[in-house]
């Protein structure tokens, strides 16, 4: 097959603007555990962010948190509620505690009045989903889901590409990820426990593979699912040689598939792992009617592609290959995801502006999430139902 060079359309600049820090936010830190760390690592490099609270359910823990990182003078709360309703001048607040807890933390804060970056995934079922809609619609503020990745530049070459129309209209996605060996346990057994995580694989990186296509797409409407979920990773006691008492704790998915039906005539096959006797199941694929997009996989569900993009199209006739190259990331601290993550949120709460990664998108990839598991759980096709919101 023929290879074309890389076409010009295809070329991204990265845009840097200024900060003004002629206007502090007042920030506050919900959960202070392992991804929280990440938050202040950003927070702390804003001229215009004062952190000024912080709330975890484990006592002395917040208060460790803030001296470890040296951010003084911040009041520390035993949890969410009593920290929103001490704090009335909060901008914003960060939510960082595990999966279960996500919706009332978020809700709570936006009835006080004050804009939230909700960490993923947005929260464990559809229901939580629309109840967040529905309290950030009346509140007026904006909560922005944590997917960092969507803001790196070769996920967003991978829409620009869709966009385009090089690929014609889409009819088929497969697309997942996953890591050889990789269940989160290194902080204790939170990600593992129904209880605390309520979703497993799907939620942790799942909800990353799928934002990556369904946004190339324009967040289409899901239709039906046919899904399923595993844990035979999970329960077996040799997956944690330290730990082999975690396999009776561990009760959410270490790997699921699904079939899914899109609006516009779009069918997505996804599958995501924790753990599984492959280095990969598959590289994503976008099929369109004038071509395709392959976008490799990487080793471990890392927020971007594994490699140049090449897209599949015939030329005067013939089978073509374009290789898109991989564009590299600079190595200024701003440069970093969580950086624009961070900033993006800020700058939409400083401007008035939509939220960069918004719900209204997002309640459709919890959507997919929540009729994946219950599907699994009927074993059968179920029809995705998304409640008013």
């Amino acid at each position: 097959m023929a290879k074309a060079a890389s076409l010009d359309a295809f070329k991204f600049d990265q845009e840097k603007n200024s900060i003004d820090a002629s206007k502090k936010l007042k920030v506050g830190i919900i959960g202070t555990g392992w991804i929280a760390e990440a938050h202040i690592e950003q927070y702390k490099m804003m001229p215009d962010v004062e952190i000024i609270a912080g709330a975890d359910l484990v006592p002395g823990k917040a208060e460790e948190f803030f001296k470890k990182f040296g951010v003084e003078g911040v009041r520390c709360y035993p949890d969410h509620k009593a920290m929103l309703d001490a704090e009335p001048e909060l901008d914003a607040v960060s939510v960082c505690t595990y999966n279960r807890t996500h919706a009332e933390c978020t809700i709570y804060a936006l009835e006080k009045g004050v804009n939230v970056l909700l960490e993923k995934p947005m929260c464990v079922t559809i229901e939580e989903a629309a109840e967040i809609c529905r309290a950030e619609k009346k509140s007026g503020k904006i909560v922005s889901v944590g997917f960092q990745p969507r803001l790196d530049a070769n996920m967003q070459m991978i829409k620009k590409i869709v966009d385009s129309g090089e690929l014609g209209d889409i009819y088929y996605i497969q697309t997942g990820g996953g890591r050889r060996k990789g269940i989160p346990t290194p902080f204790g057994t939170t990600f593992i426990e129904d209880k605390t995580a309520g979703v497993g694989a799907l939620g942790d990186i799942g909800c990353y593979s799928l934002d990556m296509v369904l946004n190339a797409v324009g967040y289409p409407k899901p239709l039906t699912v046919t899904g399923i979920k595993t844990d035979f990773f999970g329960k077996n006691p040799k997956t944690y040689p330290k730990h082999p008492e975690y396999a009776d704790l561990f009760s959410v998915d270490d790997f699921a598939a699904a079939f899914i039906r899109l609006e516009g005539g779009i069918t997505l096959d996804f599958r995501i792992a924790w753990d599984m006797h492959l280095d990969t199941p598959g590289d994503t694929i976008i099929m369109g009617t004038k071509g395709s997009l392959r976008i490799p996989s990487t080793e471990c569900w890392n927020g971007t592609t594994g490699g140049p993009m090449t897209i599949y199209h015939d030329v005067a006739g013939s089978p073509v290959a374009t290789v898109v190259p991989e564009i590299v990331p600079g190595d200024a601290p701003e440069d970093e995801l969580f950086y624009k993550k961070i900033r993006s949120f800020l700058d939409a709460v400083k401007n008035g502006t939509e939220a960069p990664i918004p719900t209204s998108q997002i309640i459709y990839n919890q959507a997919i999430i929540d009729g994946i598991m219950k599907s699994s759980a009927l074993g059968r096709e179920i029809e995705i139902e998304i409640p008013e919101y």
